[in-house]
């Protein structure tokens, strides 16, 4: 350890903790609070030193430059960005034209010869403002830093430029919209240990999802090459969630993984020069991290943020000769802003004229241009933010109702392909209107409302509507478990703060056809495929040799961000319930599933897993789940059954579940099954002995016990859960359930739909209601005071 100088103008990063902003800015404030309190802790921060505040002001007044630049900058209008140039540009050359005063410029020089033992090796040169990343306003990029800096002179010159650069276009602008006076503003920088990142990778991590503000994980970005490609968006980087609580445990929980396309990489041409080159496709389709590395750096963000006591936003860098990961910068995470705990609900300001008129599915509005559809294959007319207008949806359109800003179908009901799905992406949606496509124009400006209780309506022009908020936390506790219907992986963060018990329903189904979209048999027997197959299954399946292990993967993660979301409360997953044509419908599918009259019927759920030509497929559900709760520590995962038409059906599916590997009660594991057949509550006493707990499906009770198919329009007007047939059948299997000593909740649509049922499923003592999360504080307001 070389021997430290004490130098006026000189902060070494040893001496600096986070109260020096004043003095050194809040870069340097942050990388000498790390490497003066951290490093003891095992994290790897680059030694350095920063050039004071105090240095940047004596170098001003010495040249005379203080009251000339700020007497340019007065009265500036920075609305005029011709001025705005004209002024940048005239004060970065006086400081560059400048000369470092001689006391300023001797300290810098000893301080870098003892940083390199006079080698003079490459150092980084940041430049950080003294009221940068404050909690109020960030600075941050507002100012240069200069890379792969080599030798004094070229060190002198990168510190000029870091002062200059103070006073860029967009940091003159910056100050001016904040409120911050240009003289109240200094200028440190920081002088570091370059990490050769140009020969490994770099990125960039956040102690909390930055689209929700879930504080549960870790998000990871990293690309190859330097930092600069991906801090500035340059190009798509790899992405990791690592779910804190479990890792904390000492389970490696990585529970997502995106590999991002990393086209170009920033480099070093020459000293204190760079450029951008194409990366290789063999690096393109690698992460630019190994899991360990991963793991590695979660651990340091989560060490970083309990130390300063709020989430970080943080730099890193990997070292191409060392292979050795170093952090680089760390500040608050102040762009995102934690999720209000508010609920929107939609009204419109006045009604217009009625286009059609149908069913409402959830309760928004959404406006646009419309566009009619009748073919998924046309999706390229389609933009983002139009309305889908269409027939009916499939699985195949829903890239399309992804981007929607609202749906409207002419056929299906309140259970209907678009009306589950919309719910799920949050998508204003109208179902069963019946003239739609004739009477809507492509182009026409139309607004969609759901908010409107039973009946939704679609309205000529874009209308004016309110977004009223209520806040979450006046709710009072009731006795009754609320849980919610998520399917969406992505959307699991946000709806964690909606007040719940947990997870009824996580649907398989979903996370095939947004995170998978390949037909697992079509992967298993992946060497059989015709060519155009296989080259659909190559494009989804890169970095993959083994075709069945990206199955098991995507359905993993996609799984895991549910039951993160929600831990430690239940996350009930129901293995996939995909009807034949659904799964047909999947890449590779057809050629594997029978063309059935009536698929709603056929050979579906627990019919399938035991069945030798699907059991392999199921298998690998069953390696998913195993992942999730043995490997990544999610234990809340309990998982469910689906139509289970006998006793002797659920002995079958948990045999095959136990070959697996996936034996209930090992380890905890519960398995549920779902009650959705008139068979199910007759031997109710019997499921009960062979299952954990019961999830009513209401839609397939209602259609089986009426004799309805729930998707035709021409006998829509049966089909209601609310028929006393059905609630008969309800009656009996919740008594049964407590007699058995056994859960039973209910994950249908019916109670989101119908205040009336919900209380009457409350009333009967159900343990709890699983809700689409749109409906889950309305629905638990209205069910407070019942007993």
């Amino acid at each position: 350890m070389f021997k430290i100088n004490f130098m006026p103008n000189i902060k070494w990063f040893k001496e600096i903790r986070i109260k020096d902003v004043p003095s050194v800015g809040g870069k340097n404030a942050s990388l000498g609070e790390m490497y003066s309190q951290l490093t003891k802790k095992g994290i790897k921060i680059p030694n350095g030193f920063a050039v004071t505040a105090e240095a940047y002001r004596h170098f001003l007044k010495q040249n005379k430059l203080d009251k000339k630049i700020y007497q340019i900058l007065r009265g500036l209008n920075v609305k005029d960005v011709h001025k705005l140039a004209q002024v940048g540009q005239q004060i970065r050359v006086m400081i560059i034209t400048s000369k470092i005063p001689e006391k300023v410029q001797k300290d810098i020089l000893t301080a870098y010869n003892q940083l390199n033992n006079k080698s003079f090796a490459d150092v980084a040169v940041r430049s950080s403002a003294t009221a940068e990343d404050l909690p109020t306003a960030s600075f941050a990029g507002q100012q240069e830093s200069y890379l792969n800096v080599q030798g004094e002179e070229g060190l002198l010159i990168a510190v000029k430029k870091c002062y200059a650069s103070l006073f860029t276009n967009r940091a003159i602008a910056y100050r001016v919209h904040q409120g911050f006076k240009h003289e109240k503003v200094a200028l440190s920088v920081g002088v570091q240990k370059m990490v050769r990142s140009d020969k490994a990778s770099s990125g960039v991590m956040f102690t909390l999802d930055t689209e929700s503000g879930f504080e549960g994980v870790v998000l990871v970005n990293g690309s190859w090459g330097l930092g600069e490609n991906i801090v500035k968006g340059r190009v798509n980087p790899d992405q990791f969630f690592v779910f804190k609580k479990t890792l904390e445990q000492g389970f490696p929980s990585i529970i997502s993984r995106r590999l991002g396309s990393k086209e170009k990489k920033l480099i070093y041409a020459a000293a204190n020069h760079t450029i951008q080159k194409i990366v290789s496709s063999q690096d393109r389709q690698r992460f630019c991290l190994t899991d360990k590395e991963v793991i590695q750096l979660a651990k340091w963000a989560m060490t970083i943020e309990k130390h300063y006591g709020h989430p970080q936003d943080i730099e890193w860098a990997k070292d191409g000769l060392t292979s050795e990961i170093y952090i680089v910068q760390s500040r608050p995470e102040t762009i995102h802003r934690k999720a209000n705990h508010t609920i929107e609900e939609y009204q419109l300001k006045h009604r217009g004229k009625i286009l059609v008129e149908g069913l409402a599915v959830g309760e928004k509005i959404g406006a646009g241009k419309a566009r009619v559809m009748l073919n998924p294959k046309e999706m390229k007319k389609f933009k983002h933010g139009e309305v889908l207008v269409t027939r009916i949806t499939d699985p195949d359109w829903e890239p399309l109702m992804r981007i929607a800003s609202a749906i409207v179908t002419e056929q299906g009901g309140k259970t209907s392909h678009a009306a589950i799905v919309s719910r799920e992406l949050g998508v204003t949606c109208v179902v069963g209107t019946g003239n739609a496509t004739r009477v809507i124009k492509t182009g026409q400006p139309i607004t969609v409302s759901s908010a409107e209780g039973e009946h939704g309506f679609v309205y000529q022009g874009i209308l004016p509507f309110n977004i009223k908020k209520t806040e979450l936390k006046k709710l009072k506790p009731i006795k009754t478990k609320i849980m919610m219907n998520v399917g969406e992986p992505d959307s699991a963060f946000k709806f964690s703060f909606l007040p719940n018990d947990g997870v009824g329903l996580a649907r398989e189904e979903f996370i095939f056809l947004t995170y998978i979209k390949l037909h697992p048999l079509a992967l298993i027997n992946y060497k059989n495929q015709p060519a155009k197959i296989k080259h659909e299954i190559d494009k989804l399946t890169i970095g993959y040799k083994d075709k069945k292990q990206y199955l098991v993967d995507r359905l993993a993660e996609g799984i895991a961000m549910i039951g993160a979301a929600f831990y430690p409360k239940p996350v009930i997953v129901r293995f996939s319930d995909f009807k034949t044509n659904e799964y047909a419908a999947l890449v590779g599918g057809a050629q594997y599933e029978p063309k059935e009259e009536n698929p709603m019927l056929g050979w579906r759920g627990a019919s399938r897993y035991y069945d030798p030509k699907f059991k392999p497929a199921f298998m690998l559900e069953c390696a998913a789940i195993r992942k999730v709760r043995e490997e990544w520590g999610l234990k809340n995962v309990i998982v469910m059954v689906p139509f289970c038409r006998t006793i002797k059906e659920g002995e079958a599916v948990l045999k095959v579940m136990a070959e697996a590997g996936l034996k209930r009660g090992k380890d905890g594991l519960q398995v549920y099954v779902m009650v959705e057949i008139p068979s199910n509550v007759i031997l109710a006493k019997e499921f009960a002995q062979i299952f954990d707990g019961f999830s009513i499906g209401s839609n397939d009770l209602t259609q089986l016990t009426l004799g309805v198919d729930r998707d035709s329009s021409l006998v829509a007007h049966i089909y209601d859960e609310r028929n006393e047939a059905v609630k008969i059948l309800l009656r009996q299997v919740i008594a049964v359930a407590h007699k058995e000593k056994i859960k039973v909740g209910i994950c249908g649509q019916a109670p989101s739909d119908y205040p009336d049922f919900a209380k009457f499923l409350v009333k009967e003592g159900i343990d709890s209601l699983s809700l689409n999360p749109d409906m889950v504080v309305k629905t638990r307001k209205m069910l407070e005071g019942i007993k």
